[in-house]
């Protein structure tokens, strides 16, 4: 499993620091079903705006 997550969201909960994802688990989906092409072509569904 990847030990550092990084991540440019700044107003998701979950960033630390501008640069690090401190969520428990990642939830990633594909646009297109099971497989993806392309990171284009994914999301991250992990993601909680701050402020909720």
């Amino acid at each position: 499993m990847a030990q550092d997550v990084l991540c440019e969201v700044s107003n998701c909960v979950h960033n630390r620091d501008g640069k690090q994802c401190m969520a428990e688990k990642i939830f990633v989906v594909s646009h297109k079903g099971e497989k993806a092409h392309n990171s284009e072509e994914t999301d991250c569904k992990t993601f909680e705006p701050q402020g909720l």
